[in-house]
C-alpha cells in the first residue's frame, strides 16, 4: 500500500495534510512576484488516475474535465492572461471508438460549460475539420458566445498537433502568396519567422511563458512546438485530475526563480 492509499483511507490524516497544504499554498502565493502572462497545460494522466482509482477511462476523462474550471479560477487569482489547455491531440483521434466517442462528449460538455460561465474568452485552436461536425460546431459556438468577454483567453486545443499547426501556417502562407502571384523564388527571398508566426492558431497572443505537464511525463508530445521555443517547462508527478492548487503554485514559484535569457 502506497502513501497516497494510506492518506485516502485515513480521514484524519487527509484533513491534517489538506490543512498543511493550504497553509503552504497561502505562503507561496503571498510571496509570488513575477507570474507568467501565458500558461500552457498538457493535461495528462486521466486514464492512469482512473485505473489507480478503480474507475473507467471515461470516469478519468470526466474528472479531468471537472478540474478545468477550478484551474482557471487559480489562474484568475494569479493574474494570468492566456491559458492554453490541450484537451485532445490529433493522435488521440485514432483511439478506439468506445473511448473516443465518450471523450468527445466530455470535451463538448466542458467547453459548453466554460462558455456558459461567461467568465473566460474561449478560443478553439486545432484542425476543426478533422473533428465530428457536432464537436466543431460546439467549439465555434463557445467562441462566438464569449468573444466579447475581457477575462482570461482560454485556448482549448482540440484536434491539435504542433506539426499540423506549422504545416497549416505554411500552407496558408503559400496560398496567400500564390493568389498574389508571388513566385516561390520571390517568397524564399522575403520569408522570415514572423511570416509563420502570424499564421499560427495563436496569432496575436504572447507565446507561453510556462508550460506545465502533469503525470510525470517529461516531453512536449507536439504541444505548441513553435511557440514554446523560449518557454519554461514544469513537469509535475500528479495526474491531472489530482492536480492541486499547491502544485500550480509550485510551478509558478519555479518559473519565478528561473532567469530567462532568451539565448542572450
Amino acid at each position: 500500500m502506497g502513501l497516497r492509499d494510506v492518506v485516502d483511507r485515513t480521514p484524519g490524516l487527509r484533513t491534517l495534510l489538506g490543512g498543511m497544504y493550504n497553509l503552504y499554498g497561502q505562503r507561496v502565493e503571498a510571496h509570488l512576484g513575477r507570474t507568467p502572462h501565458h500558461v500552457g497545460v498538457i493535461m495528462d494522466g486521466n486514464r492512469r488516475w482512473a485505473k489507480a482509482a478503480g474507475g473507467s477511462t471515461a470516469f478519468g476523462h470526466q474528472r479531468g474535465a471537472d478540474k478545468i474550471k477550478e484551474f482557471l479560477g487559480w489562474c484568475d487569482e494569479t493574474r494570468i492572461e492566456v491559458v492554453t489547455l490541450w484537451m485532445l491531440s490529433t493522435d488521440n483521434l485514432s483511439r478506439p471508438a468506445d473511448e473516443l466517442v465518450p471523450l468527445l462528449g466530455i470535451i463538448e460538455d466542458a467547453v459548453t460549460g466554460l462558455a456558459d460561465a461567461q467568465k473566460w474568452k474561449v478560443n478553439p485552436i486545432g484542425t476543426l475539420d478533422v473533428l465530428p461536425p457536432k464537436t466543431a460546431e460546439i467549439l465555434k459556438s463557445a467562441a462566438a458566445a464569449t468573444e466579447h468577454l475581457e477575462g482570461i483567453t482560454v485556448n482549448v486545443a482540440v484536434g491539435y498537433g504542433g506539426r499540423h499547426e506549422i504545416a497549416d501556417a505554411v500552407r496558408s502562407l503559400l496560398q496567400e502568396h500564390a493568389e498574389r502571384g508571388t513566385t516561390i523564388e520571390e517568397l524564399a527571398e522575403i520569408l522570415d519567422v514572423e511570416h509563420i508566426a502570424e499564421r499560427l492558431y495563436t496569432k496575436g497572443q504572447p507565446d507561453p511563458d510556462l508550460v506545465i505537464r502533469t503525470s510525470g511525463e517529461q516531453r512536449l508530445s507536439g504541444f505548441l512546438l513553435w511557440q514554446s521555443a523560449h518557454s519554461e517547462f514544469y513537469f509535475c508527478e500528479a495526474y491531472w485530475p489530482a492536480f492541486r492548487k499547491v502544485d500550480f503554485l509550485r510551478a509558478l514559484r519555479a518559473y519565478e526563480e528561473r532567469h530567462r535569457r532568451y539565448g542572450g
